[in-house]
């Protein structure tokens, strides 16, 4: 059974007109673009879903976009959500992990990650995956699924996670 996706979660949240140019945070999200992590951490209000939707408008290279929400925590959700965003960069990832999310019992995170990283590494062009409000994230799955995600990930891909405090990963 197909879970029905939100389209809305998945787009870039439009720049609004009074915005309050940020060229140094611009700078810092554009250098960090070599890397294989973007930790936005901030207080409610602070503008980080607004800072990131300004960057993704502006970025050299292709932004999908995922906005989390409290029922995300369920993992199979939460992995058809991911594909989907993927999806926006090449509609070929994650077919293989679809067939994994129809079976009875979900596998292990790593099992399931690692055919959508392999997915991914077969992308022809860098682009950069922003997770927004991930602080509504709970569930350990998902939690170890991102960890494994970042061990590993393919170098064309750059993940941000705007959240409204530290996840609870290894984060050097």
């Amino acid at each position: 059974m197909a879970v029905p996706l939100l389209t809305t979660k998945l787009n870039v949240p439009p720049v609004r007109r009074e915005l309050v140019p940020r060229p140094r945070l611009m700078d810092r999200l554009d250098a960090g673009l070599h890397r294989k992590l973007t930790l936005v951490s901030a207080s409610a209000g602070f503008g980080k879903t607004t800072l990131l939707g300004e960057w993704a408008g502006s970025c050299d290279c292709p932004v999908s976009w995922l906005s989390l929400d409290e029922g995300d925590n369920d993992p199979v959700r939460f992995v058809h959500y991911l594909i989907a965003a993927l999806q926006q960069i090449d509609k070929e990832i994650g077919r293989a992990v679809s067939s994994f999310l129809r079976t009875p019992h979900l596998p292990r995170a790593d099992s399931l990650i690692t055919a959508l990283i392999n997915d991914i590494a077969g992308t022809a062009g860098p682009f950069s995956l922003v997770l927004d409000d991930y602080h509504n994230i709970q569930a350990d799955w998902i939690h170890e699924a991102a960890e494994f995600l970042l061990e590993h990930i393919p170098p064309q891909m750059h993940l941000v996670l705007a959240t409204r405090h530290d996840p609870p990963l290894s984060l050097p």
